[in-house]
């Protein structure tokens, strides 16, 4: 299953900027995969901090074969030794496990979080030990598809505006007056954004300020 999105996004960013319309019309429709459940989705997120994404997706097959369902009630049969033993390291173990306990006992309520509004349903995930507000946003676009995610701690993100427009640096100014501009598919513009970061558009460059070594 991928990111849902189709003619109304693109022929709003389309409107707003030309250069994103330029960047949408050369790459095309990018589809990326999304996991629709949001307790699996922080498990993998967690999972997947600080390591490559093949890495990530090892783990994660190792834990599906071991656990079957990733879902509280398997987590917390396993235990965190059970988990370490797939290849997590001892301090995610701890915090899948603290999420799950919290999960099965009521004390952070799952089911309320995809009812919350953005702001909101980020500051609930970003309560939760391992998730910070990055991973929080990327867990509402790639699990709940919100639609207008737009991301400042993202690298890539940053990245990629600095490739469209040339910019030298992005600070949370500029970064806001893209927000203003993209709102309320910010989270399509971010697919296209990371598409460039990552070398859709051959010729691209980063205009990033050099460091002058003295």
């Amino acid at each position: 299953m991928h990111f849902e999105y189709g003619e109304k996004e693109i022929s709003y960013l389309k409107s707003k900027d030309a250069k994103l319309a330029e960047v949408i019309d050369t790459i095309g429709f990018v589809e990326r995969e999304i996991d629709t459940d949001l307790f699996s989705a922080v498990v993998h997120h967690i999972i997947g901090q600080q390591i490559s994404t093949k890495a990530q997706a090892t783990i994660w097959q190792r834990m599906q074969d071991a656990l079957g369902q990733v879902n509280a009630e398997t987590i917390l049969s396993a235990g965190v030794s059970n988990l370490q033993a797939l290849g997590i390291s001892f301090r995610k173990a701890e915090y899948i496990t603290d999420f799950a306990r919290k999960v099965h006992t009521g004390e952070f309520d799952i089911e309320a979080v995809s009812q919350m509004s953005d702001t909101d349903a980020i500051s609930a995930l970003s309560s939760l030990k391992g998730i910070g507000v990055w991973t929080a946003e990327m867990i509402l676009l790639f699990c709940m598809q919100r639609p207008d995610i737009f991301s400042y701690d993202d690298l890539a993100i940053q990245r990629g505006l600095r490739m469209v427009y040339h910019h030298r640096r992005i600070d949370r100014k500029l970064f806001e007056k893209y927000r203003r501009r993209f709102s309320p598919y910010c989270s399509v513009a971010s697919l296209y954004l990371w598409a460039v970061s990552g070398g859709a558009i051959p010729g691209m460059r980063d205009y990033a300020s050099k460091t002058v070594k003295k």
